[in-house]
């Protein structure tokens, strides 16, 4: 396991730590989040009682296989820790997420969460947001007239692709990842992305108050 692996492995299983009897918890996407879900899995196992809630289909076949039990939001109201990564957190705690292409449900599962704990290794931490482009969920009809629009907007956008076709969100959706540069006021440009029609969410994930669990290749692990 390399050094970056390895830091992950630590982020993901300091915060399913957190995760206590009876508790309900939404349960991120990717490779940090990865690890938090197989510590809980081997928690459950010996006798962790709690519920979850899946941000993607990944993570809920993950889950199911290490026996975590599964709810929805048609059998609860709020969460009580949401666990997930982020591709990048700046250092005023505003976050992009997306490059694991399930950026809706997580900023859902988020913002029904009380306490939300974001894992990352050092890479991801950063001054000030932008090096890493910005996802955005789109519906397919017309994603064409959106990726000029954010053309205008000076973006450099890109449509997602896998196995040279749009890559599917588990909702349907297509992503364009967009480089906007340094993301000066991450507010602003939310709110400007959100009133182009096609546009269904923004990666940026702000103002959310998290606890971020930071992991270093040098084994050190810091809360912020």
């Amino acid at each position: 396991m390399d050094a970056i692996t390895t830091a992950k492995k630590a982020a993901g299983e300091k915060a399913a730590s957190l995760v206590h009897p009876g508790m309900l918890v939404g349960l991120g996407t990717g490779s940090t989040a990865y690890w938090a879900i197989k510590k809980i899995g081997e928690m459950v196992k010996e006798g962790l009682n709690i519920q979850a809630v899946a941000t993607s289909l990944a993570s809920e076949k993950q889950a199911r296989e290490l026996g975590i039990p599964i709810t929805s939001f048609s059998e609860i109201q709020q969460l009580d820790i949401d666990i997930d990564g982020a591709d990048e957190v700046s250092e005023d705690l505003q976050i992009i997420k997306g490059g694991g292409g399930s950026l809706l449900r997580e900023k859902i599962v988020a913002l029904a969460s009380r306490k939300r704990i974001i894992v990352a290794d050092e890479r991801k931490y950063v001054k000030t947001l932008g090096k890493f482009p910005l996802p955005l969920e789109i519906v397919p009809f017309g994603w064409e007239l959106v990726f000029k629009t954010l053309q205008t907007l000076q973006g450099v956008p890109t449509l997602r692709t896998k196995d040279d076709q749009p890559y599917i969100t588990d909702n349907g959706n297509y992503i364009i990842d967009c480089s906007f540069g340094v993301i000066k006021d991450p507010v602003q440009l939310h709110q400007q992305l959100k009133m182009i029609t096609g546009i269904v969410e923004t990666g940026l994930f702000l103002n959310l108050q998290p606890t971020v669990i930071i992991a270093y290749e040098n084994g050190e692990i810091k809360a912020i």
